[in-house]
């Protein structure tokens, strides 16, 4: 008999468990739990399922294409990224429990109440990741982000730039062939799949394992020229050792094939965004976590993503992560460049 893989999920065969429930036995772990969290993450998978609906008709009811506006990065908005947004919006603002809600689609975050009034915890997210590629049927996503309100003085505003090591819980939601919840509260990585014959997201993998290694990388290869150097030393190094190139142009597609099958993301600096293009706080952050959880490792540079300290909201930062023995390979040429500067 073939045994099996311990680097691999542990599929259930039941699919009895709902996120609801697996969420709620965690909280009975934790005899300080006040249920706080559980009505956030209830919050969130109700957004995910609305999104999801949107998605799937998005032809049907005409809701391709710009929105007409620009976010505060420049990009030009779709309408589902706007209408993604207000769902969340509305779906997470009614919980007396947040502090905050910020999201890519908006300049400012959104301060609902301080910690006196009940504000315990602060959520960053970005409501559709990838949304330039729905008009062609590709996975898009919601990737969203937890951290504690730790400040406590009265009237004092919500603490909502933290690193990401103090985050309480991250996840993303893809909207592919199935409608599939990622998520981690720091011990290990569970999958839940949206199951639409009883409306609700049900446990089909606990405890995922990256595989520590897979000759695999997914970059947007077209802007090579523009990398740095250690990034193109990389890219031939890979190119040698018989590397296969991923890359679908969705973070969290691309992120979510990595973390099932292994392998490494990139997202460099380049010579339009010297410092990086993904947003720390609610892309890099929430997914440096996930990876992490699952085994993996993710850095900026040659530093621990979740070390990093924000400055700003939309504060911006490079990327690779993945299988450790892939990031390491990517990290030699990295630390090799800085060594000589």
């Amino acid at each position: 008999m073939m045994e099996s893989n311990p680097l691999q999920p542990r599929f259930t065969s039941d699919n009895l468990t709902t996120l609801q429930s697996h969420i709620l036995a965690e909280e009975q772990l934790h005899p300080d739990a006040t249920g706080d969290f559980s009505w956030i993450m209830s919050a969130v998978a109700l957004a995910g399922k609305t999104i999801a609906n949107k998605v799937r008709r998005a032809r049907i009811e005409d809701v391709l294409g710009d929105h007409g506006d620009v976010n505060p990065h420049g990009e030009r908005q779709q309408k589902l990224d706007v209408i993604a947004n207000e769902i969340i919006m509305r779906c997470l603002g009614d919980r007396a429990n947040i502090a905050v809600l910020a999201s890519e689609e908006g300049e400012q975050p959104i301060v609902l109440r301080n910690r006196e009034e009940g504000g315990r915890y602060c959520v960053m997210f970005d409501p559709l990741d990838g949304s330039s590629n729905l008009d062609v049927c590709v996975g898009v996503g919601t990737i969203f982000s937890i951290l504690r309100n730790e400040r406590r003085k009265p009237r004092e505003m919500p603490h909502y730039l933290q690193p990401g090591y103090r985050q309480v819980a991250a996840g993303y939601i893809l909207y592919g062939s199935s409608v599939v919840f990622v998520v981690t509260t720091g011990t290990g990585v569970d999958m839940f799949v949206l199951d639409q014959s009883i409306g609700a997201f049900v446990l089909v993998a606990t405890k995922i394992r990256i595989p520590a290694a897979r000759a695999i990388y997914s970059v947007n290869e077209a802007y090579s020229d523009h990398f740095p150097p250690a990034y193109r030393e990389y890219l031939a190094f890979a190119h040698a050792e018989g590397y296969s190139s991923r890359y679908i142009g969705s973070m969290v597609a691309d992120v979510h094939r990595t973390l099932l099958t292994g392998g490494v993301f990139l997202y460099p600096p380049t010579k339009t965004h010297r410092g990086g293009k993904l947003r720390l706080v609610y892309e890099a952050n929430p997914m440096a976590m996930i990876i992490e959880q699952a085994g993996g490792r993710a850095i900026a540079g040659a530093a621990r993503i979740l070390d990093l300290a924000p400055t700003d909201l939309h504060e911006r930062t490079s990327v690779v992560m993945g299988s450790p023995e892939e990031v390491a390979h990517v990290e030699r040429f990295i630390c090799r460049e800085q060594s000589t500067v």
